[in-house]
């Protein structure tokens, strides 16, 4: 069996945005007949909520639309940087944090944004709904879901995938 792509979403601090990347891309590659293919996780470039659950509002706003976010927040180690084939940052603060990582760590991940494939970028971030309103939420689950989809494509495309 060959080794599976491992695939890292990272946010600032875990519970809103890397979690719900890390749900929508298993949710799409599951639908897609390659769950056996990938392994898919995430993390935080801050220790803030380290242990914490999802947010509760992106639970939520995930759960309505048939996504089930799980796990626990955990901090970006520097042995992710060579353990994951791709490291998808959520903005550019989180982008930066990672190559400083990658550096330090003489890591082999590519790292990237998620909005690089979002066919609509806007400033290439995916905001931080974490101080906003209900809104927001369901704003980045649209970001993430259309991005995630194409970075799915890429992938498929890279890797020479069928499914």
């Amino acid at each position: 069996m060959t080794e599976p792509i491992r695939v890292l979403f990272v946010c600032l601090g875990n519970i809103c945005r890397s979690p719900l990347a890390e749900a929508v891309f298993r949710h799409q590659v599951r639908e897609r007949g390659l769950a056996d293919r990938f392994d898919i996780d995430s993390a935080g470039t801050s220790g803030y909520h380290r242990g914490s659950p999802p947010d509760a509002r992106s639970t939520d706003t995930a759960r309505r639309r048939g996504i089930e976010l799980a796990g626990r927040s955990r901090s970006v180690v520097a042995g992710d940087l060579n353990r994951f084939d791709y490291v998808i940052a959520m903005d550019a603060e989180n982008e930066a944090a990672l190559r400083d990582l990658l550096r330090a760590s003489g890591g082999s991940a590519k790292v990237h944004r998620l909005r690089e494939w979002d066919p609509h970028p806007g400033d290439g971030n995916v905001p931080d709904p974490y101080y906003g309103g209900p809104s927001g939420f369901d704003d980045v689950q649209d970001i993430v879901e259309r991005a995630s989809a194409a970075f799915l494509e890429h992938v498929v495309r890279e890797h020479g995938l069928e499914g």
